[in-house]
């Protein structure tokens, strides 16, 4: 059966000058369930995500592992359901976000790390969901969803301004 609802979260901070994990939980569990709720995402009851919060160093190692490309990143979404599968979970996947590369985002978007942070996890959350950004017209289909996130959660279009 599947329900409308808000997975588990196990967040671990690992590296990084992260807030507390207790701030961090909160805001990653404000954007989960807003992203749940605004796109609709199912999934079977006791879902499950984790959150690793660690630093450039070690997020870029992942980058290399994974995606073949030796620089460090904001996010990266591990999903391990098949994004084709008529019910999703229980297990949907893993973000990894690094402090460095999203703080010096943050700063130079002269946004709020708790924004950025939001935002991110929406995006890396969507991802765990099958969506992506590699053509155009999904990366417009995924934007649009994050924005509605955001704004859900009051706050301002993560694109307004983005060139790109």
């Amino acid at each position: 059966m599947t329900l409308l609802m808000t997975p588990a979260l196990d967040i671990r901070l690992e590296a990084g000058a992260w807030a507390d994990e207790d701030h961090m939980l909160a805001l990653s569990r404000d954007a989960v369930e807003a992203t749940c709720r605004v796109c609709a995402l199912r999934m079977v009851a006791g879902s499950e995500a984790g959150i690793l919060l660690t630093d450039n160093d070690h997020i870029r190692t992942l980058n290399f592992e994974h995606r073949d490309q030796d620089k460090p990143t904001n996010v990266l979404s591990f999903p391990i359901c098949d994004p084709e599968a008529p019910v999703m979970g229980p297990l949907l996947g893993d973000i990894v976000m690094a402090y460095e590369t999203i703080e010096n985002e943050a700063r130079a978007a002269k946004k709020p790390m708790d924004e950025h942070f939001s935002h991110l996890i929406v995006h890396g959350f969507l991802h765990l969901f099958g969506y992506d950004h590699q053509i155009e017209e999904d990366a417009d289909a995924m934007e649009a969803l994050e924005t509605a996130v955001m704004n859900e959660l009051g706050y301002s279009d993560p694109y307004a301004g983005a060139v790109g």
